[in-house]
């Protein structure tokens, strides 16, 4: 396969990350997104990915070896997530067929594959965990089939080989990152050392007490380069995480530790971060203008909703990646590290003081 890769999304915290680890890699590197953000080792592509005739445009020079699809679309209603993110993979797939050059197509999803799509998240007949490939798809619309068989049925069509990588809540650096569990975090420590408010676990008990694993932004990018580059992994869907399990009994300690808090008691009631920081805006506006940060705007850094629900889950979420393992993966990332790592470069880029 020629070392060039399209990555796709790339201004997000996968996409942004995998981007850095194919270029370390001596990758030719491709970044496609609406509005791409400058990045060493990448060649900008500013495209969208709903706009079929602009996207083929933006794509007629373009000729990878490798695809790294890491972004989709939100939209309000399941049907049209599935409606909207199918058809973005597949106007990419379809803008990239006449160069013949794609080898190989990696398409990222995650644990909704096992949990079921926001609207039936952790609802009705919970699935059987640790999660692992070979489990049955949810007799539920889900968009993240929906892009899978997008990529299959061009797969079949283009003769390409492909992998399906199914990530648990990804710690990164994204700003303006519709899911970012590690600065929704980062902030709300801020706020609330700012304000005297105690720093509160939002979630469940079940969260609070089970086990559950994550998934740092660099092992999945190690993984995603992996499977495009090992024949035995070809056409394989793989959990990636990253490779401890904790509790957030432990986990919040070692937050608040880090941010120079006292964690508040958690008495097991649920208390979402997105009612606890309705209200933040202007506060967040203000430390930001007293302290220099770079972003002043709340809703561009922080994403409640989706901490929410992840932290709210009524059972105990933990993945198995015995598949990768067996066929050669051995990447492995302390999740309290990641945290740490992200606060650091969060603090060094003036987003959080």
């Amino acid at each position: 396969m020629a070392k060039t890769a399209l990555v796709v999304g790339v201004s997000g915290i996968v996409g942004s990350a995998t981007a850095a680890h194919l270029a370390a890699e001596g990758w030719g590197v491709l970044g496609l997104a609406r509005r791409p953000t400058p990045q060493t080792g990448v060649r900008p592509i500013a495209a969208d990915l709903q706009d079929e005739a602009s996207l083929s445009a933006a794509l007629a020079e373009v000729k990878p070896g490798a695809v790294f699809i890491t972004t989709w679309s939100r939209q309000a209603t399941e049907a049209e997530n599935i409606r909207v993110n199918a058809a973005m993979v597949r106007n990419l797939l379809d803008g990239l067929r006449p160069a013949g050059t794609v080898r190989h197509v990696a398409l990222v999803t995650g644990l909704k594959h096992y949990l079921g799509p926001f609207e039936a998240y952790g609802k009705g007949t919970l699935p059987q965990t640790p999660f692992r490939e070979e489990q049955d798809r949810l007799d539920v619309e889900n968009f993240y089939y929906a892009q899978e068989d997008e990529v299959f049925a061009a797969a079949q069509r283009d003769g390409f080989t492909w992998s399906i990588h199914r990530p648990h809540t990804v710690i990164g650096k994204a700003v303006g990152n519709a899911m970012n569990m590690g600065t929704t975090l980062a902030v709300y420590a801020t706020l609330c050392r700012e304000t005297g408010r105690p720093f509160r676990f939002p979630g469940s008990a079940a969260q609070w007490n089970g086990l559950t694993d994550m998934t740092d932004a660099r092992q999945l990018a190690k993984h995603l380069l992996w499977a495009a580059t090992t024949p035995a992994a070809f056409d394989q869907a793989f959990n990636v995480v990253n490779g401890d399990i904790f509790r957030w009994s432990w986990m919040w300690g070692r937050i608040a530790e880090w941010f120079d808090l006292e964690p508040a008691a958690f008495d097991g009631s649920i208390l979402p971060l997105e009612e606890q920081m309705k209200a933040d805006a202007p506060i967040w506006r203000e430390i930001a203008e007293r302290e220099g940060l770079a972003e002043p705007d709340l809703g561009r850094l922080a994403s409640p909703w989706h901490t929410d629900a992840d932290l709210g889950r009524p059972i105990e979420v933990v993945t198995d990646m015995s598949k990768s393992r067996r066929l050669g993966f051995t990447g492995y990332q302390a999740t309290d590290d990641a945290f740490f790592d992200l606060f650091a470069e969060l603090r060094a880029d003036r987003l959080i003081p």
